[in-house]
């Protein structure tokens, strides 16, 4: 097939969308598919090969500003938008960006769900007008349901179909004040009706997200989220655990408290009060940006207070064979997300390392972790719950050995790259058989 991949770049932030997408372009090539991987924004800042090959970066994300913040800009000559296009300026623009939260860019958002009828509609036409000169691609793919402003022109002058991946929409969305929250819902309802089909990572979360938006849970199908297994399969097998042996509970997502590492951080404090549990450690990974520096801050000072900072280690915006070592040094991960995701790719990589994960009893987990036998469930997400799951688990080290192994061998049969490629094919073919 020839496809096309159109997704966000985040700039110098790690994105779980971006390792993701990045990984099924990678893989769909392999498999002998014409894959065209198209940017927008920012760069991309990826732990593995990038799939961009050259082409360029639509949709800028100086010029998306301007023409959402300053009138005319649309009009403004060509060689000053490919000027403010240049590949520094839009690093340079990164910095910025990655101080930006969902409830600063409402307007900004909901004039990219409108399409040709919002404010970035020349971004749009310079897109359409690249893609509609090359060859007329049998499905493009739109990275998750933000970009659905683009369906209407890609359908009617790129001529082919349009999918959309799922990837934790929601919460983004409900960060929204009013009214840009309601109006962004409303209009997501409405031009996600003009798309030939939906793509969730997990069933949860894809049947969650069409209910909300009134459309036919029959235009779903569910892939999920796979991996390069790349340095996972060199990674050692795990020692069987000896008395007296440090143990660490690991943390990897982005450290913010919508991914909850304050409530870990709370469980570990509450763990260290068991005499019995002296010898628990905690490492905390994954991205950090500007604006997640003060949360972090706070963690680090509530663990000085209780005299426990020596024993926690924080490691962000680790490359990916740092993220492999890190991974592996962990005996068990938790990442108690408050708000609902599609999927948490850092389930599926702690599994490959070797090393269980422990979540919440809700949205899309006890899905993940039922389908690979890579974990355990707890109850209400609380740090109480959390500690009191943790240290029954570390009295049964023989049972955290079987969770980790039981997820390894799930992961490299169900949860690679090449099965998310595959599966991708296969849900474009069933829901537009001639393409």
């Amino acid at each position: 097939m020839n496809l096309v991949q159109i997704t966000p770049g985040a700039g110098g932030m790690y994105c779980g969308n971006c390792f993701r997408d990045n990984a099924l372009v990678a893989a769909l090539r392999r498999d002998g598919h014409e894959t065209l991987m198209v940017p927008l924004y920012l760069p991309m800042t990826l732990d593995e090969a990038s799939t961009v090959r050259g082409t360029p970066t639509f949709f800028g994300g100086i010029n998306v500003f301007l023409s959402q913040k300053v009138p005319g800009h649309s009009s403004a000559p060509a060689w000053l938008r490919r000027w403010l296009d240049h590949p520094a300026l839009l690093q340079w623009a990164s910095g910025r960006a990655a101080k930006t939260r969902a409830s600063d860019v409402g307007e900004l958002n909901l004039s990219m769900l409108q399409g040709e009828e919002g404010r970035q509609r020349r971004e749009l036409d310079d897109l359409v007008r690249w893609l509609a000169s090359r060859p007329r691609p049998d499905a493009i793919l739109l990275s998750n349901a933000l970009l659905v402003g683009f369906a209407r022109r890609l359908r009617r002058d790129v001529g082919c179909p349009v999918f959309v991946f799922l990837q934790s929409e929601e919460a983004f969305l409900e960060a929204m004040p009013e009214p840009w929250r309601g109006r962004g819902w409303a209009t997501l309802s409405e031009r996600g009706r003009e798309v030939d089909g939906w793509i969730a990572p997990s069933r949860w979360f894809g049947e969650r997200m069409l209910s909300r938006l009134g459309i036919d849970v029959s235009r779903l199908r569910v892939v999920p989220n796979g991996i390069s297994m790349d340095g996972y399969r060199s990674l050692a097998e795990r020692p069987s655990w000896s008395p007296g042996q440090p143990w660490t509970l690991g943390f990897f997502a982005r450290q913010c408290p919508e991914k909850g590492l304050d409530i870990v951080v709370d469980a570990f404090i509450e763990l260290r009060r068991d005499p019995g549990l002296a010898h628990v450690r905690l490492k905390v990974g994954g991205g950090c940006g500007p604006s997640d520096e003060p949360f972090v801050a706070m963690q680090r000072e509530k663990l000085a207070r209780a005299g426990l900072l020596q024993d926690a280690s924080f490691h962000p915006n680790v490359s990916r064979a740092d993220k492999l070592a890190f991974l592996a040094s962990c005996d068990v991960l938790s990442v108690p997300g408050r708000q609902p995701e599609a999927f948490g790719l850092y389930q599926i990589e702690a599994m490959a390392a070797g090393t269980p994960v422990l979540q919440p009893s809700e949205g899309p987990y006890p899905e993940i972790i039922g389908s690979t036998g890579g974990g355990a469930l707890f109850g209400e997400n609380s740090s109480m719950a959390l500690a009191g799951a943790l240290r029954d688990l570390l009295r049964h080290p023989a049972r955290l050995r079987e969770l980790g192994a039981a997820g390894r061998a799930a992961v490299q049969q169900r949860h690679t790259d090449t099965a998310m490629a595959r599966g991708t094919v296969e849900a474009i073919r069933s829901l537009v058989p001639q393409a």
